[in-house]
């Protein structure tokens, strides 16, 4: 199957996650597409709300991609690995790793950094991330009238992690941030 990162692609799981993106005790806060898999950082209510949204999501994406390349048949393997985030320092550097795990797979592919400008990822919802640190971002790409994205309601996802510092752009997850002074 063809990259999930195909525009064609990311067009179409955009449209559909907007559609259910905020469920009532489910909501899709920030996400990246990779080529095989899809990141997510979601807020739900308890574990039955957590289980009918993943649900809900798998089978968004594989109407998507099925739609766009026209095919038909599963694109997920049914599978999804979970993590609570319990402190601010943890959803601080859950998003810097979704929204910046393009830059850190082109890392791990190139072996070095890339001395290029720092743009947002286009398959993730880093277009409507407001925590990155300002001046850190060249161009913020164009944002459709309907977000994909649901705005947080939890403390530590809207104003707890910031405690950690903004997100710089060109920082790689999976490396050890500067200390701060």
């Amino acid at each position: 199957m063809p990259s999930l990162r195909t525009l064609s692609v990311v067009r179409e799981f955009r449209r559909s996650l907007a559609e259910a993106s905020e469920r009532g005790s489910f909501r899709v806060p920030q996400y990246s597409l990779q080529s095989d898999h899809l990141h997510l950082i979601v807020e739900a209510d308890d574990a039955r709300a957590l289980a009918s949204g993943m649900k809900s999501i798998g089978a968004r994406l594989a109407r998507a991609v099925n739609r766009v390349l026209g095919r038909s048949g599963p694109v997920l393997d049914g599978r999804y690995h979970h993590r609570v985030l319990r402190t601010p320092r943890e959803v601080r550097h859950a998003l810097a790793y979704v929204l910046l795990n393009a830059r850190h797979h082109l890392r791990k592919r190139r072996g070095r950094e890339s001395a290029s400008r720092v743009l947002l990822d286009p398959a993730s919802s880093a277009r409507w991330f407001d925590g990155w640190r300002r001046g850190a971002v060249s161009r913020v790409p164009e944002r459709s009238a309907l977000p994909e994205v649901a705005r947080a309601k939890t403390w530590l996802l809207r104003i707890g992690w910031r405690r950690h510092g903004l997100v710089d752009p060109g920082e790689t997850p999976g490396r050890a941030l500067p200390a701060r002074v």
